[in-house]
């Protein structure tokens, strides 16, 4: 037993390693920059943060329904982008699971962009859950930035 307990700990270990973790401030910029409204940045963050805490390489692949969730935004393949494995997918987004783990995260971003002009903000339920009330605000992620916004 304690040598499965041993090669546990080290596969998650190894599985955290491509973890990227992207600050609050560099990515309310960059949603900013790939065109989400200055106004709904802190729904995004706060989305972000209960649904992958921040991490580029989240995976969650334990839904009931069989399907998965990928990236920041927890992009499920059942509906939005197309899984490698050939199960079905409405592929809403057009593009490959694979490419909302990147770390160039303006796949992951459009994609999310498109599942909120479709189905708003209670398309995640992280954001059901936590983002409904008071968020704390964005504005000194842009104070030092060349266009102060806010």
């Amino acid at each position: 037993m304690p040598k499965v307990l041993l090669l546990l700990l080290i596969f998650l270990k190894l599985s955290t390693l491509d973890a990227r973790q992207i600050g609050k401030c560099s990515l309310a910029r960059k949603l900013y920059r790939y065109g989400v409204p200055y106004n709904e940045l802190a729904d995004w963050l706060c989305l972000v943060e209960g649904e992958s805490s921040f991490d580029t390489k989240a995976v969650n692949p334990s839904n009931a329904d069989g399907s998965v969730d990928w990236g920041l935004f927890q992009i499920n393949d059942r509906y939005w982008c197309k899984p490698s494995d050939g199960r079905p997918s409405s592929d809403s987004c057009r593009l490959p699971c694979r490419l909302l783990l990147s770390d160039d995260i303006r796949y992951s971003i459009a994609c999310a962009k498109y599942i909120r002009k479709e189905q708003g903000f209670s398309a995640w339920v992280a954001w059901n859950n936590r983002c409904q009330g008071e968020k704390p605000s964005v504005r000194h992620c842009f104070k030092h930035s060349n266009r102060y916004i806010g």
